[in-house]
């Protein structure tokens, strides 16, 4: 695919091309387990039908070593990955498989022959979710806008955290998902009382309140939020004044956090016919495929009713998860140099969850604009390591550790400024002593 294609253009020519190679054939859709895997497979899937195609769907972690070699080699079937593969094109190119790939994670290899791809990386660079790529992809071979479809795209790229990033193709797909956007504390869920809402607030992550029923009553008393009736008001119920408060209250608890990072556009969004906070929803789906059903996330999102108690009750213990998680965290001993922090969980965090962990740490305000935060936790005999810059940052994360697993070995991928890798447990102080030189010869060079 000629790089000098608009992303619209290269859309085109992936749709046609899909159609021809598709025909009579079964299609196996592979996607990330994250919300944005999540929800471009129940995009695709949904299209799928409409197209009365035979398919099958895997939901994955990653691509581990061995999984492409392994893959379906039969004339009779087309391989379509989501939101993965980017950085597996010379494996596919040895594969000597044809493959179709939508995804938006950074490319730094040649595109073989073999595979037609959608990323925009490859030309407008343009803050796009896979989601929102597989939207654009069911919506041209559709021929038509869907509302449902639309929605699904929204909470993906809410789960990427790409909602400050709205520009022309996000702008069109939330205007056909027929989204309510509202300006406000951007605390979720805003349609929840705010008590419990700050209690299991990890994003932004309020020291001494998260995680602590009492920090949280005292906040609210500090910034005039009283009880009504026996209980709190919901965000989007605050009055101004109130609102104020809060956030001069949220403020004062993180120090080096700006008004702007904390107010932003609240996306509701319709499931189950009722009005909720994207932030949210997208949490509940992410949280059903890290604790391990994947299945009951796609279910969720297609809005099966039975699927609903289920999803709610492994977003509870999610969140209770994640606060131990953040608690353990605060009180471990990091390995810290300048403007680099390694936070080694080894077996006492889960590795689908540490990613999250290192998410919430980079947007707390704890650490200064710059800081590259690493978290590794163990998964069988293997490390998950998730890394995430501060702010802006002129350190390319992905960079960094793509540079250590050429030498050490292991897979990597990601963006700039948040990627990950996983390495074998054997490789775990090499990974350190690597990565802790790679860091400080980039501060150097910076």
């Amino acid at each position: 695919m000629k790089k000098e294609e608009t992303l619209s253009e290269q859309i085109k020519t992936f749709v046609e091309r899909f159609i021809k190679k598709s025909e009579n054939k079964k299609i196996y859709v592979v996607s990330h387990f994250d919300t944005d895997g999540i929800t471009s497979a129940a995009i695709m899937i949904k299209t799928l039908k409409k197209l009365n195609k035979i398919f099958s769907v895997k939901i994955i972690k990653r691509i581990e070593e061995g999984f492409i070699e392994n893959l379906s080699k039969s004339e009779n079937e087309i391989i379509l990955f989501l939101d993965l593969a980017s950085g597996s094109l010379e494996e596919i190119k040895n594969a000597n498989l044809e493959v179709f790939i939508i995804d938006h994670h950074e490319i730094t290899e040649e595109i073989p022959e073999n595979v037609s791809i959608i990323n925009p990386e490859l030309n407008s660079k343009e803050k796009i979710s896979c989601s929102g790529l597989t939207y654009l992809f069911c919506k041209e071979i559709l021929k038509q806008q869907d509302n449902n479809l639309a929605k699904l795209a929204i909470l993906g790229m809410v789960g990427d955290s790409l909602e400050k990033n709205i520009e022309k193709l996000n702008n069109e797909i939330l205007n056909d998902g027929e989204i309510k956007r509202k300006r406000g504390l951007l605390i979720y869920p805003s349609t929840r009382p705010i008590n419990k809402v700050l209690e299991y607030c990890s994003d932004p992550y309020i020291p001494g309140v998260t995680g602590n029923p009492e920090g949280v009553i005292e906040l609210l008393r500090e910034a005039g939020i009283n009880l009504q009736n026996g209980k709190y008001k919901s965000l989007i119920e605050l009055n101004n004044e109130e609102m104020s408060g809060l956030v001069t209250s949220i403020m004062l608890r993180n120090p080096r956090a700006k008004n702007k990072e904390i107010i932003g556009d609240i996306f509701l969004i319709k499931m189950f016919n009722k009005l909720e906070d994207a932030r949210e929803i997208s949490a509940m789906i992410n949280a059903c495929s890290r604790l391990g059903e994947p299945h009951i996330a796609l279910q969720y999102c297609m809005e099966i009713p039975k699927i609903k108690k289920r999803a709610d009750y492994i977003y509870i213990k999610y969140k209770q998860l994640i606060i131990s998680a953040l608690k353990f965290v605060s009180e471990l001993k990091k390995i810290e140099g300048q403007n680099f922090v390694i936070i080694n969980a080894k077996n006492k965090v889960k590795d689908t969850i540490i990613g999250t962990i290192a998410s919430i740490i980079s947007n707390s305000s704890v650490y200064e604009k710059g800081t590259i935060i690493v978290t590794m936790a163990y998964y069988e005999n293997k490390i998950k390591i998730s890394a995430r810059s501060v702010g802006e940052s002129e350190r390319n994360v992905r960079e960094i550790l793509n540079n250590i697993v050429r030498k050490i070995g292991g897979e990597v991928g990601g963006h700039r400024s948040a990627a990950g890798c996983t390495i074998l447990q054997e490789k775990e102080q090499e990974f350190i002593e690597t990565l802790k030189k790679h860091l400080e010869i980039e501060v150097v060079k910076i």
